[in-house]
Formats: structure tokens, C-alpha cells, sequence
């Protein structure tokens, strides 16, 4: 069993392979492997396949396979879902929110998880059992960079992943905080790049991605 300190310091160095972990909506299992090929390629190794379409344990599991990356599942939402990613071959989770039943199945499964909170509360809740790296989620709607910012001031001790309309345009408003990792966003892997099979303007916009100072 993972002890919460220990969740936190994995995710910490998943966090700092690379700047941004890519969020990813995969609709066709066909995409699943050269998606992970062109992003790792690009400099992210970090992966986040969303459990938000029917083919997406499948693609953790195709993407598993591809050297160099390192596929977690998101949306984790029950217990039932962390299951069902470490099956698939899951090396770490993310969660929107936070609850006590996702946190001891994460916990069971020995499956790091990147807790997701918005308010002050819910980030000391989370430090209270000890999760010390954590998801900012959704950011901007939660104010930006200046809200997770002044959730720092009192709380400099939890770092984070902030997600949620984050794009390359304000990821270095992000990066540019002591208490943010990386940054998690989708932008970099395009729905009509994906479709159009351009894995090549994929791994383009990949190693933009990567080269964002921290």
C-alpha cells in the first residue's frame, strides 16, 4: 500500500520529466500508439489519457507499450475506475476532485494519484493526510495564475499541476510560480491533428511544449 507521502513524491517526479503533461481525449484506439510515439518524441513522456470515451483503457493499455512514456489514467471518479486503470496498465492517476474513497483505492492499489482541488480548504484537507503535490483544477475558472498564487503564500508547501484551460499562451504565467510542477493541457494534441493522422505537427507542437522554461 502507497502511503500518501510516497504518492506525492512519485507524482513530484512525473511532474518534472517535463513542463507540461499532455490531457488526452482519444476517440479511436487506432490513434492511441502513435499518438504516445509523437508526443514522447516531443519531449513529453508524461501522459494523461482521460477515461472519458469508450476506447480509453484500451489506449492506456496500447500506449503502456510505447518506450519512453509513462501513461496514467485521468478522470478517476470511483474506485472502480482505479481498478480498472491499473488493469489497464496505469502508472499514475488524476482525479478532478478529491474524495476519501478514490484516495484509499489509489492508496490500495499502490497508484499514485494527482488529487485535484480548487479551494484553500480542499488543498489543506489533502495536505492533511499528506498529499503535498496536488492538481489545480479547473484553473482558469478558478482565476489563473494569480488564484494558485495566493493559494501559495499560506501553503508554500503543496505543489501543483494546474489544469483546466491552460494553453501555451498562459502556461508560462504557470511554470513562473514556486509552487507549480508543470502544467497539464490538451492543446497539444489537437483533435484535427489526430484525425488528419499528423503526428509529425504533433510532435512539432510537442517540443514547443517541452522547451517552456520553469
Amino acid at each position: 500500500m502507497i502511503t500518501p507521502a510516497d504518492a506525492s513524491a512519485a507524482s513530484e517526479d512525473l511532474c518534472r520529466l517535463a513542463p507540461v503533461i499532455p490531457v488526452l481525449v482519444i476517440d479511436d484506439l487506432a490513434h492511441a500508439k502513435p499518438l504516445a510515439e509523437a508526443l514522447v518524441a516531443g519531449g513529453l513522456p508524461v501522459l494523461e489519457v482521460t477515461l472519458r470515451t469508450p476506447v480509453a483503457l484500451e489506449a492506456i493499455t496500447e500506449m503502456a507499450q510505447v518506450e519512453g512514456g509513462v501513461v496514467g489514467a485521468g478522470t478517476l471518479l470511483s474506485p472502480t475506475d482505479v481498478e480498472a486503470a491499473v488493469t489497464a496498465g496505469a502508472r499514475f492517476g488524476v482525479s478532478p476532485g478529491a474524495t476519501e474513497a478514490i484516495l484509499d483505492a489509489c492508496e490500495a492499489r499502490d497508484l499514485p494519484l494527482l488529487p485535484g482541488a480548487a479551494t484553500s480548504t480542499e488543498v489543506m484537507r489533502l495536505l492533511e493526510r499528506g498529499y503535498t503535490v496536488q492538481k489545480f483544477f479547473p484553473a482558469e475558472a478558478n482565476g489563473g495564475a494569480k488564484a494558485l498564487k495566493a493559494i501559495g503564500a499560506p501553503l508554500p508547501q503543496v505543489r501543483f499541476c494546474p489544469t483546466g484551460g491552460v494553453s501555451l499562451a498562459n502556461a508560462p504565467d504557470y511554470l513562473g510560480l514556486s509552487n507549480t510542477l508543470c502544467v497539464g493541457g490538451s492543446w497539444v494534441a489537437p483533435k484535427d491533428k489526430m484525425e488528419a493522422g499528423d503526428w509529425a505537427g504533433i510532435t512539432e507542437l510537442a517540443r514547443e511544449a517541452a522547451a517552456l522554461a520553469r
